[in-house]
């Protein structure tokens, strides 16, 4: 199946400050992820960011939110699946996308809930594996199986931008070239 911009979303899932720090390999976590969103807003994919109980947990780290500068908004939920959240899942409908990339925390918590949640309402999951974490590496491996087993496309951020941009000599090109190098 090609993914194609045209047809794809984004959820980017609880990057709060006080879930990153106990993550497994937060900094490589962030550092892709950050990467990731740069060259999804590049392309123009729309996203929907979400934090898990703000109040308990925390803003969207620095990095994660300064990708969407000034207008930066999110959905704050207390559910474990976005797709639980009423706001959520009007806001995913409302894209008209059949494409939706994952990323975010915790990989066997959040993002595997909402992941099988988004294949049982007939959307394309594309699971970006270098930008997912949990707290324990075998929570992270064991969740990633899961989610391939239960449907979900596994990917890289690079892989995924690149295939998204399909076409060198693009400014859009120049700009994920730059990201990814």
């Amino acid at each position: 199946m090609r993914i194609l911009a045209e047809d794809t979303m984004a959820i980017v899932i609880d990057y709060q400050v006080r879930l990153m720090p106990v993550l497994h390999n937060n900094e490589q976590l962030i550092h892709n992820s950050e990467i990731l969103l740069k060259g999804l807003k590049a392309l123009g994919i729309p996203m929907v960011v979400t934090q898990q109980y703000t109040k308990g947990l925390g803003m969207t780290v620095e990095p994660i939110a300064n990708v969407f500068g000034e207008g930066f908004t999110y959905y704050d939920k207390t559910t474990f699946s976005c797709l639980d959240d009423e706001n959520i899942r009007k806001a995913v409908e409302g894209m008209n996308r059949k494409n939706i990339i994952v990323c975010g925390a915790e990989a066997h918590i959040c993002v595997l809930q909402t992941v099988i949640d988004l294949i049982a309402m007939g959307y394309h999951v594309i699971l970006v594996e270098d930008c997912i974490g949990s707290r324990k590496e075998k929570d992270y491996e064991t969740a990633l199986k899961r989610a391939v087993v239960e449907g979900a496309i596994p990917t890289t951020y690079e892989s995924i931008l690149y295939e998204l941009t399909r076409v060198a000599k693009t400014d859009v090109f120049k700009e994920i070239s730059k990201l990814t190098k």
